[in-house]
């Protein structure tokens, strides 16, 4: 019987020019919908503006009879994000640490408890001036860790204090020369010789000032600022810029002064000064006139002169009685790659890049629609607020307050649209939804307004969001609101 074969040509066996191309479509289109997964989950949960924010915690009284003395005035993380310190108008400072069970949970928690509180600053008065120093805490700025214990500097309008903050959980018994409650011992009834013993004890956390660096400032500190090299730090008053070391409180050097020789002279004054982040010799400070400059130390000993001056120009159709007012510059921070650095004046947020002089690359509307209230605002003086602002750990997005309770978030390179603009509420409200998502407020400028949006006359001008802070390496937010502090936390 004949057996027949076929042989068929791989050729054959292969897809039509126009199947080749369908496949490679389908397949492109699948590779396509992957990365969009993978790129939407790291757009919704790290840099992005879709990140979900949701109540974590609220430290202080909710009640409405509130002491001055209780309003936060500073907040700041430390390096790692473990510590978040407040300082009060009460000269106070309060320590918080991160809950250890909180970063072990799944759902990750950005919690925390009460580590240590201590009085930081007293009213003074000083004679010479018969004026009255006011205990209030203005900055906090925390050292790197080097060692178990935890250093941070804390200033009022005059002094700065480094306090150390270290744990004790061990005490030492069977001293020879006391007894065990400290009352001094008969040494006439000594008649043997014990060797101490450390044991364990309950832990306790104690905070001492190891150096206060006082009388070298004639106006009111505004800034303080660490170097990158952690041995010398700057102060700032309205006058002047001084250069100390930590080690050193008896001299600091003078490295800027624009005290004019004739007071009746004088047309700016420094709002904020910080140093660069990793070049220790650089530095920046900002001045009532919306302008910024960057000096280098290497330069001159008196850094009169400076390196670079960043100011956007005038629209000189725009200007008004309160032009110079709202352009005045309340905070300056330099970004933590040190490429960008972002000014806050009355309505908004700048970002520069320090290679470029001559006009910020980002500009963010904070709240542009109280620029028709700037009359009202001038009356009762809160045209002269001075709002922070801060960067995310990974430079992407800019953090700054508000009035009304609200704070704005806003992500870096979303163009002129709405979707990388946030503004969000710390209220009450949002501290009886734990773990709910924060509900996104809307201002209406007009007498027109949506369902959802609030009217700029119905804004509450007493409740200011001034300082805010963000947690250097994850989506945990804290934000002072009068003497609470709230903290939101991405909802993973």
């Amino acid at each position: 019987m004949a057996t027949t074969t076929m042989v068929v040509s791989p050729l054959a066996a292969q897809p039509s020019t126009k199947n080749k191309r369908r496949l490679f479509a389908e397949a492109r289109q699948t590779s396509l919908q992957k990365l969009s997964i993978i790129f939407d989950h790291g757009h919704k949960n790290g840099n992005g503006g879709e990140t979900t924010w949701c109540f974590s915690q609220v430290k202080g009284t909710l009640e409405d009879d509130v002491t001055e003395a209780d309003l936060i005035s500073c907040v700041e993380f430390n390096h790692d994000g473990e510590l978040l310190a407040t300082g009060d108008k009460g000269g106070r400072v309060v320590i918080f640490q991160r809950d250890p069970a909180s970063k072990q949970c799944v759902p990750k928690k950005g919690e925390y408890n009460v580590y240590s509180t201590f009085q930081s600053h007293e009213p003074e008065f000083d004679y010479l001036k018969s004026l009255e120093i006011e205990e209030k805490i203005n900055k906090i700025r925390w050292l790197k860790r080097k060692n178990q214990a935890h250093f941070l500097l804390s200033t009022n309008d005059k002094t700065i204090k480094l306090w150390k903050v270290s744990e004790r959980d061990k005490r030492v018994t069977g001293y020879n020369t006391r007894e065990e409650g400290g009352r001094p011992r008969d040494p006439t009834r000594i008649t043997s010789l014990r060797v101490p013993t450390v044991r364990p004890a309950e832990l306790m956390v104690e905070a001492s000032p190891r150096r206060i660096f006082a009388n070298a400032h004639t106006y009111h500190i505004n800034s303080i600022s660490l170097n990158s090299d952690q041995e010398t730090y700057l102060s700032a008053d309205d006058l002047r810029i001084n250069l100390w070391h930590l080690e050193i409180t008896d001299q600091s050097f003078n490295i800027v002064d624009i005290k004019p020789a004739n007071m009746e002279e004088l047309t700016e004054v420094i709002t904020a000064a910080e140093f660069h982040p990793t070049e220790c010799n650089l530095f920046v400070y900002s001045s009532s006139k919306g302008t910024i400059r960057l000096c280098d130390m290497r330069a001159a000993a008196l850094c009169d002169r400076h390196a670079k001056l960043f100011e956007e120009p005038e629209d000189p159709h725009a200007r008004s009685f309160f032009s110079e007012i709202i352009s005045s510059i309340s905070d300056v921070k330099l970004s933590n790659s040190g490429r960008y650095m972002m000014s806050r004046d009355y309505l908004g947020l700048k970002v520069w890049d320090l290679r470029m002089e001559t006009k910020p690359v980002e500009t963010y509307p904070v709240h542009e629609y109280l620029r028709s209230k700037l009359c009202s605002l001038y009356e009762n003086d809160c045209i002269f607020d001075k709002f922070e602002c801060c960067w995310s750990g990974e430079d992407q997005r800019l953090m700054t307050g508000s009035y009304n309770g609200f704070f704005r978030i806003f992500e870096r390179g979303c163009g002129a649209g709405r979707r990388g603009e946030l503004t969000l509420e710390a209220c009450r409200d949002a501290a009886q939804r734990p773990r709910q998502p924060l509900r996104a407020r809307r201002v209406a400028a007009s007498a027109k307004r949506k369902k959802d949006e609030i009217s700029v006359d119905c804004l509450d001008f007493t409740k200011k969001i001034l300082h805010t802070a963000w947690h250097p390496h994850e989506s945990i937010i804290a934000v002072a609101a009068t003497n609470n502090l709230f903290i939101f936390q991405d909802k993973f």
